[in-house]
């Protein structure tokens, strides 16, 4: 499918342009938004933080970094668990609650997404805006919230602690549903895919089954991949794009990652979402990715159905709908396409970004974009 004229689908809130807005065709419906927020009662926000230039000095700054927070349910609903599975494509990463999602095949809470050094914060900051909203859900039990990261140090100073539980509160406080701002924001601001800026994404697809419509929708945090791999649409664009360049005031080191949460409304047991999970790398793949020794590729899926078995009462049967196992291959196509689009609207709704020690990563050149898919486009 090509371009729509859903203003949703060619902007971010903030004015940035997303992938559609230079009449790159992709496969699928989109939702309205195109965005994981598609999914009812899925909200996000983000912290962003950016101050200082020059050389790095540990605990000023340069500052390139940030937080971002994924509502699973309406904020009253937050305690109630989401059926879902988790798959490592490359462990070279961290996702918290991985084993109770593991054991049981659910989890509660928000979900937040940082940078590495930064990631034991947004799971704490988590607990302690959940005793503040939602009390009752930790006065007398416990909470293992979902939090994960990705590497910003090329950009930021990393070790500088400056992300605090004030800004996880902040991503928190201001997820909202709707769209999504993408780019250099929340947990991916520092981040580079492909030699190029990169950071936050979402998309998502529409899905009919027996009369139904469906949403799946993704939300990627990118931070991977070698330049020479990209891949746009099944055109191998690495070879072709050595500049612009990276300019390394110091040098960088190969610490890429992608952390990728799928949520769908479609009724599925833990086991579907898991088979959903496995099969976001195929759309790292259709971009370059490869999941490279370095790289932390962990990828978390949800549903938002069957709140009522989710929460398992004692001394009676729960009982759960879910699609068939065998009428499951759309759905699998919609992750496959949400993440492919996810990962390219995080390269596209970007500029140019210098941060520690006068290190530099170029934006995916927006002239080039509209000669490969001859689009006279608005942004520049």
């Amino acid at each position: 499918m090509t371009t729509t004229g859903n203003p949703h689908h060619l902007a971010t809130p903030g004015g940035k342009p997303r992938a559609r807005s230079f009449g790159i065709g992709f496969d699928g419906t989109p939702g309205p938004f195109n965005a994981i927020t598609d999914v009812s009662g899925v909200a996000v926000g983000h912290a962003t933080l950016i101050s200082g230039e020059g050389a790095l000095v540990v605990g000023k700054g340069p500052v390139r970094t940030g937080v971002t927070a994924i509502l699973p349910r309406p904020r009253v609903d937050l305690a109630t668990p989401v059926f879902a599975g988790i798959f490592s494509q490359n462990g070279n990463g961290e996702l918290t609650g991985s084993h109770i999602v593991e054991e049981t095949g659910a989890f509660n809470f928000p979900i937040t997404i940082t940078n590495t050094h930064s990631c034991g914060v947004s799971r704490d900051g988590t607990l302690r805006w959940m005793h503040q909203v939602l009390p009752a859900a930790l006065d007398s039990g416990w909470g293992l919230p979902v939090a994960a990261e990705t590497y910003d140090g090329f950009l930021n100073d990393i070790n500088g602690n400056h992300l605090s539980f004030e800004h996880v509160t902040e991503a928190l406080d201001g997820a909202t549903s709707g769209p999504v701002e993408e780019g250099s924001v929340g947990g991916g601001t520092g981040m580079i895919t492909f030699g190029f800026k990169a950071g936050a994404g979402t998309a998502s697809r529409v899905v009919g089954w027996q009369g139904h419509s469906y949403t799946v929708g993704a939300f990627v945090q990118s931070n991977f991949g070698k330049r020479r791999n990209f891949t746009l649409r099944g055109l191998r664009a690495g070879p072709e794009l050595t500049e612009p360049a990276i300019r390394e005031g110091t040098p960088r080191a190969e610490k890429g990652s992608i952390i990728a949460v799928v949520a769908t409304d479609a009724p599925f047991l833990p086991h579907q979402m898991k088979r959903l999970a496995r099969r976001v790398p195929l759309g790292v793949a259709m971009t370059g990715g490869f999941g490279y020794h370095s790289s932390g590729d962990i990828f978390l899926a949800f549903t938002t159905a069957n709140p009522a078995a989710a929460l398992a009462p004692s001394g009676r049967i729960a009982n759960a709908d879910f699609i068939p196992d065998t009428d499951i291959d759309p759905f699998f196509d919609a992750v496959i396409q949400a993440v492919e689009e996810s990962i390219l609207n995080a390269l596209v709704a970007n500029d140019d970004m210098s941060g520690r020690d006068g290190n530099f990563v170029p934006a995916l050149p927006k002239t080039w974009l509209k000669e490969k898919f001859g689009l006279k486009e608005k942004f520049g």
